[in-house]
C-alpha cells in the first residue's frame, strides 16, 4: 500500500520573517512538529470564516506545544503556504 505524499511547506514573506525571529530550540521544535502534522494532513486546520476571496485560510493550533499556524493549501493540495506563525 502506497502512502499519501506529504505536502510541501513554504512560507509567505511575513511568515519567513517570523521564522527568523524564533530563537529557542523549544520554539523551533514546536513549530517543526506542527508543520509535520499539517504537511501530512493539510485539512487538519479549521477553516477561518469570512474569507471568501482567494484560497481558504485555515488555522492549526497545538495547545500542548503552544503553536498557532495560519495557512492555505494550493489547488492541487501539494503545497501548504504558511501565512502566519505564533509560537
Amino acid at each position: 500500500m502506497v502512502g499519501r505524499r506529504r505536502a510541501q511547506i513554504t512560507f509567505s514573506d511575513s511568515a519567513a520573517k517570523q521564522l527568523e525571529n524564533l530563537t529557542t530550540e523549544h520554539q523551533i521544535h514546536a513549530l517543526d512538529r506542527a508543520l509535520v502534522v499539517i504537511s501530512v494532513d493539510p485539512e487538519i486546520g479549521a477553516p477561518i470564516p469570512d474569507d471568501a476571496a482567494g484560497p481558504q485560510l485555515r488555522q492549526y493550533t497545538d495547545e500542548v506545544e503552544q503553536v498557532r499556524v495560519l495557512y492555505f493549501v494550493t489547488a492541487l493540495r501539494t503545497v501548504v503556504v504558511v501565512a502566519y506563525i505564533e509560537v
